[in-house]
């Protein structure tokens, strides 16, 4: 062989070699994230090829898929679909269209995912035709049914998890839509659908849990003002603060005032205890400012704020902006001005507090089973961090109760259970209806749920409206859906 002859060999071997790595790369390592880019067409279509894994809550296929006599070969079908929607979001080969669960699990449900290789050729070896596995949920369909029933026609959502685990256990927003008019094979239909969804002012394509046009937290935001304030050592519950009738904002010509319009309660000061459990807006203003905006921002971002969670759904972070003045700092600490939070964030507070100050990773799925029923993959509770220590837990958890038992909160109250809980009523632009809020967790000395829920709108009745009139009974219902009652 002559020496030109023997590098030409070598070239072309080692051209082999580089194309055999980058093959075995793109369609071993980089398989799955390329089978869940949204862009991948191909990998949507191909899904359809198979028979799609069913997702499963507590036994029942909530989506599933059935022949169809088109190019598709199996068509999706949705149970409950409203009351699902935003969990199992909807997939359309025909739009190259998937959200919630059907996007985010798509490689499992469709049979691609790296867990599954074996699987695949041992189904081809043996001659089987090719199918998806099943995605099991940890929504329990009694709770999620309590939620959907007790918001109703109400805009808003309602979220509930484990304090100890983090797993949801509902996720309900409403108004919401029919996942079927979207995963038709008529694209007509389903452009003619999706198209008048969008047209509609509720928004029903929004997550409210999770994303949407975030609301201000309002006095909920009261508990990571509260928290803040016990993790410097300088505040315990019977700490006392300044209580006037009305407090101008620092560097500004603005007035805050108590919802009642006078002081809080009667005296010259009131104990941080007091000015929760009757949900006073100057006495937290005033210790927003003593604490800093440094001081909340990072006892909030203890909590997740500032940060995206999947579950696998994508939530949109709920935000508490650095470099506020103290103006904005005063009003942040009865969460107004800039702070903004999903339900999934305050519900993540409510459960932190719950868990002894350890906040959970919220999550959704609990497991993968492959057709053959195995568990190809069981997922686990993982920690975000640790928010409060655990006596300082119990004190907030304390004041919680009281809440509920003595003061504004009292539209959660459960015979014979101690509720912890915290309502808000957040005000919006001028004029403008109330968001409203409850949030908080039960029982209070062995918590099983925690839960926050957001209307929208003012419920309907514009100013009128407060959170324990509206949001707390709607969490009354989810918690007792939980505890049996």
């Amino acid at each position: 062989m002559t020496k030109e002859l023997r590098r030409l060999s070598i070239v072309m071997l080692l051209m082999f070699l580089a194309l055999f790595a980058s093959t075995s790369y793109i369609q071993v390592v980089h398989a799955e994230a390329l089978g869940e880019n949204p862009r991948n067409t191909r990998a949507l279509y191909d899904s359809f090829e198979v028979q799609r894994g069913a997702i499963i809550v507590g036994g029942s296929a909530i989506a599933r898929s059935v022949p169809s006599d088109d190019v598709y070969a199996f068509q999706r079908i949705y149970t409950d679909a409203d009351m699902w929607a935003p969990v199992t979001g909807y997939i359309n080969p025909a739009l190259g269209a998937s959200t919630g669960i059907e996007q985010a699990m798509n490689a499992q449900l469709s049979g691609q995912s790296d867990s599954q290789f074996f699987a695949r050729i041992d189904r081809i070896l043996s001659g089987q035709p090719p199918r998806g596995s099943n995605v099991q949920l940890s929504l329990d369909s009694t709770v999620q049914r309590a939620a959907y029933e007790a918001l109703g026609g109400l805009e808003g959502a309602v979220i509930a998890i484990e304090p100890d685990t983090g797993r949801i256990l509902a996720m309900v927003t409403s108004p919401s839509y029919d996942t079927n008019t979207l995963a038709t094979h008529d694209s007509a239909a389903a452009n003619q659908a999706y198209d008048e969804l969008v047209a509609n002012p509720g928004n029903p394509l929004y997550n409210r849990a999770i994303a949407g046009d975030l609301n201000p937290p309002g006095s909920t935001f009261k508990l990571v003002t509260a928290s803040a304030a016990l993790a410097t050592g300088e505040y315990t519950p019977d700490s006392m603060l300044p209580n006037p009738a009305q407090y101008t904002l620092p560097q500004s010509s603005s007035v805050v005032s108590n919802a009642s319009g006078g002081t809080c309660g009667p005296g010259d000061e009131v104990s941080l205890a007091d000015a929760l459990r009757l949900s006073c807006n100057i006495p937290f203003a005033e210790l927003a400012v003593e604490l800093g905006d440094q001081a909340i921002r990072e006892e909030a971002e203890k909590y997740g704020f500032n940060m995206s969670f999947e579950t696998p759904l994508v939530s949109t972070p709920s935000s508490y902006p650095s470099g506020l003045d103290d103006a904005q700092t005063a009003l942040s600490g009865f969460g107004q001005g800039q702070v903004t939070a999903t339900p999934l964030q305050i519900a993540m507070v409510s459960a932190g507090i719950a868990n002894d100050g350890i906040v959970m990773n919220p999550r959704m799925v609990d497991r993968v089973i492959a057709p053959d029923l195995s568990v190809i993959e069981d997922m686990s509770s993982s920690e975000f961090g640790r928010a409060l220590e655990t006596d300082l837990a119990e004190e907030m958890t304390t004041m919680m109760v009281a809440n509920v038992n003595d003061g504004v909160a009292s539209g959660a109250r459960i015979d014979g259970i101690d509720v912890a809980g915290k309502t808000g009523t957040a005000e919006n632009g001028p004029g403008d209806p109330y968001t409203l809020w409850y949030t908080g967790f039960a029982p209070a000395d062995d918590p099983q749920v925690a839960v926050a829920v957001v209307v929208e709108n003012g419920g309907g009745l514009g100013q009128s409206g407060t959170g324990n009139t509206v949001a707390a009974p709607i969490a009354k219902s989810v918690m007792e859906a939980v505890l049996g009652r």
